[in-house]
């Protein structure tokens, strides 16, 4: 068994150079992030008169939010004759009924507001958006998720970057109404945060491509055409069109200090929902995209770079098999006498793991004076990364597989500050508890291992399987904990207006 004792140790090491791979990226990142700092975007000219633009709300059993959402895009200071707004609705809940009055209520008060209702949800947000640029008069189209809440200024902050006729999408930071609502929230908040003060920044200031988030943008309408449209073959259809738009040419603006707020998941199974979804579409978009923009005349280091931003959720099912592989290896490594490998395990490991640290740490300096503070939730951002690999290795596996995919929206419960309670919403995200059970039961795995290692001096290990430990203890106790919570809390009627008191399943449709 000698030969597979070696297969085991190689396998290890192999997915710990990887992961050591994916974290010495992220200080690729942040190299460029401070190398092109100075490199601030500035619109080269104001545009005179502004062109007729068009905002899209994709809403699909907002009724918690969708009030909001069109009463803010009807605040948007731009001129009355060259502003429309689409509902895009694809509701089958009472939300029908609060957009059709709200919009009612905007047209009174002088406001261009359409509210646009399929015969069918095909292609469900993707399909959404192309129908309404079908029937939308704006050159420049915005968009907005449900729960996003955008300043009155945010159309004008953004739309003079269109004077440069080369721009095809601007793309604005966003902002987190809840941050403080939960550790988990707050642990989300520094995610996206390092998502986009240094991953976008880095990759904009530096001639790299980056993304367009969904919301919170506007894109030049011709670019979306030339680029092919809004299209459904994958989950991520924002990420799609913007490989698709700058492999056209177009160029793309991010600005980070143009901030629109939104919602973040306050439960653990709404998160991972969400995640599932994002994970499982970047790696679609990678499979689609990646052949073509290989053979696209690029210049190689923004190919390097598209390649680690379109595979870089891999990542979750290499540490699924890291976890897999790593007590065997323990074990092999012993038995082939090969335990001197094991000074190769520390400086792999704190490549994977420091960078990590490091890159959030760096994005809340950024941000924030108290950004030291962050310190305190380091542990949690470890332990929920680590945890979610199950989930978002699901997610990579079914992307590879390919085939239908169903779009799981993330339920949105009109949470602001501390203030609203999820549990009594109609809405709530899809927790598996088959996949919940199965990360318990790893963390008491890891529990049991750790132990081992401490009685038999594997002490170099150590380090490892408490990290798998804490993250898939955490995030499924705190799945199975927000479960039994939310089960002792009935739906209120107050919460659920011209509704039964009964429980709407969170659905599929746009996000």
């Amino acid at each position: 068994m000698t030969w597979l004792a070696g297969c085991i140790v190689v396998s290890y090491y192999a997915t710990l150079l990887a992961l050591a791979i994916y974290g010495w990226h992220r200080y690729h990142l942040l190299y460029l992030f401070y190398r092109h700092a100075p490199k601030r975007p500035r619109p080269p000219a104001t545009l005179e008169p502004l062109p007729p633009l068009t905002v899209q709300l994709p809403i699909y059993n907002e009724r918690y939010v969708v009030d909001r959402l069109i009463r803010a895009a009807c605040a948007l200071d731009y001129p009355a004759d060259r502003l429309e707004i689409q509902i895009l609705d694809d509701s089958t809940d009472d939300t029908t009924r609060i957009a059709a009055e709200v919009a009612e209520e905007m047209r009174r008060l002088g406001h261009d507001v359409r509210h646009l209702r399929r015969g069918h949800r095909r292609g469900f947000k993707a399909g959404a958006l192309a129908e309404g640029l079908a029937q939308a008069r704006g050159e420049l189209v915005a968009v907005f998720d449900a729960d996003f809440v955008p300043a009155p200024s945010f159309l004008l902050d953004l739309v003079h970057y269109f004077s440069d006729p080369r721009v095809g999408m601007v793309q604005a930071r966003w902002g987190h109404l809840n941050r403080e609502y939960s550790v988990l929230t707050r642990i989300q908040s520094i995610f996206l945060d390092g998502h986009f003060v240094i991953e976008h920044a880095a990759r904009h200031r530096a001639g790299r491509f980056f993304n367009f988030n969904g919301t919170a943008g506007i894109w030049r309408r011709a670019c979306i055409e030339s680029a092919g449209g809004w299209q459904s073959d994958t989950l991520t259809e924002d990420l799609d069109l913007s490989y698709r738009g700058q492999l056209e040419g177009w160029e793309f603006v991010f600005l980070p200090e143009v901030v629109a707020p939104a919602e973040l998941p306050a439960d653990m199974d709404s998160f991972k929902t969400q995640q599932h979804r994002w994970t499982l579409g970047s790696i679609q978009t990678g499979v689609k995209i990646l052949p073509r923009l290989l053979r696209a005349r690029l210049p190689l280091k923004v190919k390097m770079e598209a390649m680690f931003h379109l595979t870089n959720n891999s990542a979750y099912a290499l540490m699924v098999l890291l976890a897999i592989l790593i007590v065997p290896a323990v074990v092999a490594r012993r038995a082939l006498g090969l335990d001197q490998l094991m000074y190769f395990d520390l400086p792999l490991f704190l490549m994977s793991t420091l960078s990590i640290s490091t890159f959030y740490l760096c994005a809340q300096r950024e941000l924030r004076d108290d950004w030291p503070s962050t310190l305190a939730y380091l542990p949690f951002l470890m332990s929920l990364g680590i945890g979610l690999s199950l989930n978002n290795a699901r997610a990579v596996c079914a992307a590879l597989r390919g085939g239908r995919t169903e779009f799981l929206r993330t339920p949105k419960h009109c949470l602001e500050g501390t203030s609203g309670d999820w549990r009594r919403s109609a809405y709530r995200g899809f927790g598996r508890r088959a996949w919940t059970a199965a990360e318990m039961l790893l963390g008491v795995y890891f529990t049991g291992v750790s132990a081992w290692a401490i009685i038999t001096g594997h002490y170099t290990a150590l380090p490892f399987f408490l990290l798998f430990q804490m993250g898939y203890l955490y995030t499924s106790f705190l799945s199975l904990a927000q479960a039994a919570r939310r089960r002792l809390r009935p739906v209120s009627s107050l919460s659920l207006p011209g509704t039964p008191k009964k429980r709407l399943d969170a659905g599929t449709g746009p996000a």
